[in-house]
């Protein structure tokens, strides 16, 4: 019997569907049963023996339809295998990294009856010129985190490959000795 992914994400700009695409390609490249959905569009995991699960971090804060996501589906999530990864760090200083994990890792604590068998942080894309109004007004407070960021896209599409093949790995049924 072949193990059945769901890969469900939370995009506001794209970037990350772009990632949880990659990761679902990547799963089924090494012979799982991949369906990959917004998280908006899941009803239902009573067909699933895994989620992988990605949202981007905004605002110091994990996308709300991921946390949504699992405070609505957490019953069924318990009994699961489950993968998470966040796309935030919108360069490649070290101090940003730690800092992207620490909040990342703060805001998984909200659900301390998750225990993810992976977990990662991705960099992230950021293009002022196709933000929404309220986040271009955000970004232009000289007080916001962004305010002046030149666009930058430090997805790393190896690690990426990466990430998802340890986890196919993973997810892999013993094979009969």
């Amino acid at each position: 019997m072949q193990t059945k992914v769901l890969v469900a994400y939370a995009s506001k700009y794209g970037s990350t569907q772009e990632v949880a695409e990659e990761i679902a390609a990547t799963l089924r490249e090494n012979d799982l049963v991949v369906d990959l959905k917004p998280v908006r569009e899941v009803k239902t995991l009573e067909e699933y023996a895994v989620a992988v699960l990605g949202a981007p971090l905004y605002m110091l804060h994990w996308h709300k339809e991921a946390r949504g996501f699992l405070s609505r589906h957490h019953e069924v999530l318990m009994k699961l295998q489950v993968a998470v990864f966040a796309l935030g760090p919108l360069s490649n200083r070290e101090e940003e990294w730690k800092e992207a994990r620490a909040q990342f890792d703060k805001e998984l604590a909200k659900f301390p009856w998750l225990t993810p068998i992976a977990i990662e942080i991705f960099g992230g894309k950021f293009d002022p010129k196709k933000l929404h109004l309220p986040d271009k007004i955000i970004v232009s407070l000289p007080a916001s985190p962004l305010h002046g960021i030149p666009a930058s896209d430090v997805r790393n599409w190896t690690e990426i490959r990466a990430w998802a093949s340890k986890l196919a790995t993973q997810l892999q049924p013993a094979l009969p000795q």
